[in-house]
């Protein structure tokens, strides 16, 4: 028998709010948090961005870990034992469309039930600038169907809308300009790079990966 289908309930101002869900919360060790990972800190959700090892001489080895606060976007820093108990949340995730920008935030599609949400620019994080509308995305859900967190495709193509002329030939040299794309976003790319070429980005570094044919 299949499970019945979650309720939407959808209000006048097009903002919708989802069913209340119970948020999935287990107690683990430091040792067992990974990157992306969301985790109860200082009694605020926040998401482990970076996560390092580290065995400093002959002092014990600790977890030093970078968080996002989920509420405010707020960087955070601490570091853990590796028998420490940690509480790691579990969030749900959905693929979602970008569809259009609407003041401070971003609305969203849901790719099955066509639904829109609102969402706060901030959970996307630096990557926002090449976000282009129609990219699918994979939003977090916290137990009250906040988006807590947007994760955007590694990779995304786009357009060149100006930059200085290409320099024939010259595809050795590993000298930069800047180059304007699409979304408005400036990055580096090489010389050889024209005006109205595609080229490939990746939205972490937000660096030149190649041009698309």
């Amino acid at each position: 028998m299949r499970s019945a289908k979650p309720i939407y309930f959808v209000f006048s101002f097009k903002k919708i709010t989802f069913a209340k869900k119970k948020l999935k919360i287990f107690m683990a060790k430091a040792s067992d948090v990974s990157k992306g990972n969301f985790i109860r800190y200082n009694n605020e959700l926040v998401q482990v961005i970076e996560l390092e090892h580290r065995t400093p001489g002959n002092l014990r080895a600790f977890y030093q870990m970078k968080m996002r606060n989920v509420r405010n976007g707020k960087l955070l820093e601490n570091r853990f034992r590796p028998d420490e108990t940690v509480e790691i949340v579990r969030v749900e995730v959905k693929e979602m469309m970008y569809s259009y920008r609407d003041g401070e935030n971003l609305v969203c599609m849901d790719n099955e039930t066509f639904e829109q949400i609102y969402i706060p620019e901030i959970a996307f994080g630096d990557g926002l600038q090449f976000l282009k509308e129609g990219a699918t995305v994979k939003v977090s859900f916290d137990d009250t169907n906040t988006a807590v967190s947007v994760e955007l495709p590694l990779t995304v193509e786009l357009l060149v809308t100006y930059t200085e002329p290409g320099v024939k030939g010259d595809t050795a040299t590993k000298a930069l300009k800047p180059a304007t794309l699409e979304t408005g976003a400036t990055i580096q790319v090489p010389l050889f790079v024209n005006e109205g070429e595609l080229i490939r980005i990746n939205t972490t570094t937000g660096e030149y990966i190649e041009r698309v044919k």
